[in-house]
């Protein structure tokens, strides 16, 4: 790193296909900022023994993604309330000691949703897929958009209702109806021909090749259907969800977003994450020689 260039990375395992450190070279190049942005493959348990030696070489702020959102939330000195909220974080900031913890997703989520992809959540009926870290982190900024209806469906109705209870109060201050659902059964769960104009796969599913853990009758023609991963892992969703007449987004742009928010808490500044989007989207679809593999995570 040069003398008066700030240190960032993200921390992962697996790292290696991550696209921060190409985002966050063209906000620093699109704002002027000085920075240098690294992957940092972490092992398995060993997140704070690596966060200190970042920290203590001069590391100013870092990402982190799967598995270590939880840890970076316990490991935090200060926690924002949406940390506080979702359990988990995404985004460090490091100064004289202190570890300042922060979730961009959710806001990278709604921001993707509401202005790339030019869609109204105030008054919709949504349903979140998933009651894990990506869910929590999601779960509170879609509530501030204002829908009419949340319902969370997972696996495990247990985890499903414990994510609602977390959000309760912020759902009953939005006026929002807020629910939580087992998948298996969903159908039968639902109330006749509902139908959401917003469907949003928050689990595993994608990344471990499983099929969609919910029916096609939760689609109504002309929903949006959104996976939060991107590339070869969101495909199988995607198609599920043109088959049955719906729109297909997948999570690159909330990958994007997500990363804007980071770049403006640590900078101050807030970088422009549309052009960003377009350009990454047109680097992943050139051919193999020219562009590294598509990934499902950020």
């Amino acid at each position: 790193m040069n003398t008066g260039v700030d240190l960032y990375c993200v921390m992962g395992n697996p790292v290696e296909h991550s696209r921060s450190p190409w985002i966050h070279a063209r906000f620093a190049e699109l704002t002027g900022e000085r920075l240098c942005y690294e992957r940092r493959l972490v092992p398995l348990g060993g997140f704070a023994d690596a966060l200190h030696h970042f920290a203590a070489t001069g590391g100013r702020g870092c990402n982190v993604t799967v598995p270590f959102k939880l840890d970076a939330a316990h490991i935090a000195t200060h926690r924002s309330e949406r940390v506080l909220l979702a359990g988990a974080a995404n985004t460090l900031t490091l100064a004289d000691g202190a570890i300042v913890a922060d979730n961009t997703d959710g806001l990278g989520l709604v921001a993707d949703l509401t202005r790339n992809a030019g869609i109204e959540l105030a008054g919709r009926d949504v349903l979140l897929i998933g009651a894990g870290g990506a869910a929590a982190g999601a779960l509170g900024p879609l509530l501030q958009a204002g829908p009419r209806r949340i319902v969370v469906a997972n696996r495990t109705l247990a985890r499903a209702q414990a994510l609602v209870q977390a959000h309760a109060a912020l759902a009953a201050l939005q006026k929002t109806e807020l629910l939580a659902l087992a998948t298996q059964g969903l159908e039968a769960d639902l109330a006749p021909n509902h139908r959401f104009d917003l469907v949003i796969n928050a689990s595993a599913s994608s990344l471990a090749g499983d099929a969609v853990p919910v029916p096609a009758s939760v689609l109504r023609p002309g929903s949006l259907a959104y996976d939060m991963m991107y590339g070869a892992a969101a495909q199988g969703f995607l198609d599920w969800a043109s088959a049955h007449g719906a729109h297909a987004r997948d999570g690159l742009g909330m990958l994007v977003e997500q990363a804007a928010e980071a770049f403006a808490i640590w900078r101050g500044v807030h970088p422009p994450g549309a052009p960003v989007l377009a350009e990454l989207r047109a680097l992943m679809a050139a051919p193999p020689a020219a562009a590294a593999p598509a990934s499902a995570a950020p």
